[in-house]
């Protein structure tokens, strides 16, 4: 409950205010995005003498560059310079961890197939793509790993196993009525933003450089690019107003191509872009974690998990990148909304010769949750119950039951009463029943339905990045200049965080001038990402604004002869006690005229968040997001082709700062999910490289794939029990999980082939093909089991017979 001092921020939208939180504002740069106005990176006009990049790939996965004819490259029409590993000013190094394992350009040694080893910089983009080609290389051929499995036969990794234990899952194993244990495969995924990697630099004097970079992480690839230069932070500024789609893609993997574009801008003196091409972006830059999974569960008659041994594989590619936060994060979210009271959770960060992987949407936490979720069904399969109540029966619960494996409470746990109204709202039981009664009559098409919740921790697992800065100008005429360490990948912040400005101020939204993010404005921030965008820069901007509003207050309260309290901020206005009633902007007039300073800086810490990673226990997320979604699908057993019917979905996120947006956002991360699980397919050949690269090869979901009946409604009685800004919820990662009802309705359909009695292998994503491998496996199952039955029937009639005296066949007979 929230006492009654907490409840100021529970607001509705203000009358008379255009724009205040809550108002279901559009998006900044809608408008500009539909007519094709919005300045992108590859948009900015190019001064004069721009040069452009490509990169030179290697054509092995693993080996040693034994010669590098860099030749016919160099002499190339329109060729300037040609960069390799010696030609770095400063530390060849733009690994984010400080693993120093990623460098800008190898020197010497091969790690994946397709990494670039060697850069062209050209009059035109052409030109050096074209040059790019004409190296002359030879190379020495070394064993390379192209697999989970073969990294953990040869326990090549990239940094340590990681153990999370709670309670004696051994003990509790070997006393559970009964027992299951499995293995799933779960795929990749790659960010396909509708922005490729870009990044334009242009050099200062001095030796300085301003970058435009499509990143999520500005303040990461000023002190990285400072440190391949060999200079101080302050001799590289970064800029990023927006990006065509971040997804977690943008976070670390920036950091090569600026520092390439960088190099050359100091070098030749003159502007130099990196665009990648869509080809190059794929095969050079890292994906979504693939993982393997293998448990062994323990369970009651009532389908309660009693103990859980749960082993984690994840490909983390060539070097370490984020994979440590990565691979935590799936273990921190393998309970996802269950209690798991005797559970021992292992992880390994396997070093493979790919691409090294990176963040995605929901950070590993995906990959922890689809993995519970089939555990979830196969229990209830085995017992042959309805999944959903094996879910609800696991639930966390009150004091005994709400303590996860890190050992943090679930204190705010919504989902029995989520639970409750989707249950309502989607019609689930009869459906279920009407989709098992289609089921036993229908031979050929199959149906599915499945109902699963989401319980996802907001905020970073490494507790030093849940900081934000802003920075608020007040100008004469009331206009106001905001800025923000968040960076703006289309999801919307930008607009939230001006929102919470207007709703401090009490003015219209028009009035606030949103500004690109730049580290010369606020310094040291922290990604964009872990959903914190809106709760850490809403919070350091409303901080800011306050601060300006404070001054405000104590000028007018001086210059009118009243208290504080007299002084009330209305939309558009200012009322001073009896004594005055004026704009906004005559008030910042009257105060600039009294020399009180219109302009602070907003800062914000996320309290309450620790977390002892030695001992795996903590509190290392300041609250959880909820939500809940019902999938209906429909598949054919003879060719594997699907299709998501219906979708309902209610989702928490507190008090919205802009409904719109938050619809939005979990529209297209259901979206993306559903992608990830059932058609986005990674694949490599046996030399290592990768040959989904393109959109003909790799399917992400198109407009056709949206479920035809889709009903999504934001939870009415959404709250935060903890301060957040407004009382929101993080909105950015949660709704991709809410896709593993498909995943799920699909493995429904699927079992339905074998009477529901026999537990589907069906891993991710489900494609066509891999939907029809199950089915197929299953008939050959269900045959199999049938033909068992038969023979142990015909064996207890011949016990029978020769017991009676009568021969076999005529007691067959």
């Amino acid at each position: 409950m929230l006492d009654k001092a907490e409840t100021t921020d529970l607001i509705a939208p203000t009358p008379g205010l255009t724009g205040g939180v809550r108002s279901a504002s559009k998006h900044d740069s809608g408008p500009k995005h539909v007519t094709g106005e919005a300045v992108y990176i590859d948009d900015i006009v190019e001064p004069y003498g721009t040069l452009h990049l490509a990169p030179g790939a290697a054509t092995i996965a693993h080996g040693k560059i034994i010669k590098m004819d860099l030749s016919k490259v160099r002499s190339a029409p329109g060729v300037v310079c040609v960069l390799t590993a010696d030609d770095i000013p400063g530390t060849n190094d733009v690994s984010p961890a400080h693993t120093h394992d990623e460098p800008v350009l190898p020197d010497g040694i091969v790690q994946f197939y397709g990494q670039p080893i060697f850069c062209v910089a050209a009059e035109t983009r052409e030109q050096a793509r074209a040059a790019a080609k004409l190296a002359d290389i030879e190379y020495e051929e070394l064993p390379a790993i192209l697999s989970i499995d073969d990294a953990m036969a040869q326990k090549s990794y990239v940094a340590e196993p990681h153990v999370m234990k709670r309670g004696d899952s051994a003990s509790a194993l070997a006393s559970a009525p009964h027992r299951h244990a499995s293995r799933m495969v779960i795929g990749g995924q790659d960010h396909f933003y509708l922005e490729g990697h870009v990044s334009f630099a242009i050099p200062q004097e001095d030796g300085d450089v301003f970058i435009h970079c499509s990143t999520q992480h500005p303040s990461e690839v000023q002190h990285n690019i400072a440190n391949v230069l060999g200079r101080p932070a302050n001799a590289v500024t970064v800029e990023v107003r927006r990006m065509g789609g971040g997804f977690g893609g943008k976070e670390t993997q920036s950091m090569q191509w600026a520092a390439l574009a960088s190099i050359v801008a100091i070098k030749t003196g003159r502007p130099a872009k990196m665009r990648l091409d869509r080809d190059d972006d794929m095969i050079m830059t890292g994906k979504r974690h693939d993982f393997i999974v293998d448990y062994d569960v323990g369970f009651d008659d009532s389908g309660r998990i009693c103990g859980a041994d749960i082993q984690y594989a994840a490909n983390c590619g060539f070097s370490a990148d984020l994979s440590s936060a990565i691979a935590d994060r799936a273990m921190f979210h393998t309970d996802n909304a269950y209690y798991l009271g005797d559970v021992e959770i292992r992880s390994y960060r396997c070093k493979t010769n790919l691409v090294s992987n990176t963040a995605f949407r929901g950070f590993g936490g995906p990959q922890g949750m689809v993995a519970i979720e089939r555990i979830i069904d196969e229990i209830a399969i085995t017992l042959g119950l309805d999944p959903l109540d094996v879910r609800t029966a696991n639930y966390y619960g009150d004091d005994g039951r709400n303590m996860t494996p890190y050992h943090m409470p679930v204190e705010d746990n919504v989902l029995p009463e989520l639970t409750r109204d989707l249950l309502a709202s989607s019609n689930y039981r009869q459906r279920r029943a009407e989709i098992d009664a289609f089921n036993a009559q229908s031979p050929v098409i199959k149906r599915g339905i499945a109902m699963t919740p989401v319980k996802f921790g907001i905020s970073f697992t490494t507790t030093f990045l849940n900081q934000a800065g802003a920075l608020v100008h007040v100008y004469q005429d009331g206009s106001v200049h905001l800025n923000h360490g968040g960076t703006e990948m289309g999801q919307g912040l930008f607009i939230k965080v001006a929102q919470v400005v207007a709703e401090e101020f009490q003015i219209d939204l028009e009035h606030i001038k949103i500004t690109a993010t730049n580290t010369g404005k606020v310094p040291n921030t922290s990604a964009t990402a872990a959903s914190s965008g809106a709760d850490m820069n809403g919070m350091a901007a409303r901080n800011a604004a306050r601060t300006i509003k404070d001054r405000l207050i104590a000028f007018a309260a001086t210059h009118y002869k009243v208290g504080a309290a007299e002084i009330h901020f209305v939309p558009g206005r200012v009322i001073v006690g009896d004594v005055a009633d004026i704009s906004f902007a005559e008030l910042v007039k009257l105060a600039y005229f009294g020399r009180i300073s219109l302009s602070a800086t907003g800062y914000y810490a996320t309290p309450k968040i620790h977390y002892d990673r030695e001992t795996a226990s903590g509190r290392p997320f300041f609250y959880f997001a909820y939500g809940m979604a019902c999938s209906e699908v429909m598949i054919d057993t003879l060719t594997g082709e699907n299709k998501v019917t219906r979708v309902d979905i209610l989702h928490d996120v507190g008090q919205s700062l802009n409904p719109a947006i938050d619809r939005g956002q979990i529209e297209g991360g259901f979206i993306q999910g559903m992608g990830w699980l059932t058609s986005e397919e990674l694949w490599w050949d046996d030399a290592g490289r990768i040959r989904t690269h393109a959109p003909s090869t790799y399917k992400i979901p198109a407009c056709s794939d949206r479920p035809e009946d889709f009903r999504m409604e934001l939870w009415s009685s959404g709250r935060n029990v903890e301060k957040s800004i407004h009382r929101s919820k993080a909105v950015g990662e949660p709704p991709l999980m809410l896709a593993i009802s498909v995943h799920r309705a699909l493995a429904h359909a699927v079992a339905s082939v074998a009477q529901g009695k026999v537990v589907p292998a069906l891993n991710t994503p489900a494609t066509p093909e891999a939907i029809l491998r199950a089915v197929l496996r299953l008939a050959d199952d269900t045959v199999h089991i049938a033909r068992s039955d038969s023979n142990d029937r015909q064996e207890k009639g011949a016990r029978s017979a020769a017991m009676a005296g009568v021969s076999a066949p005529q007691a067959g007979a």
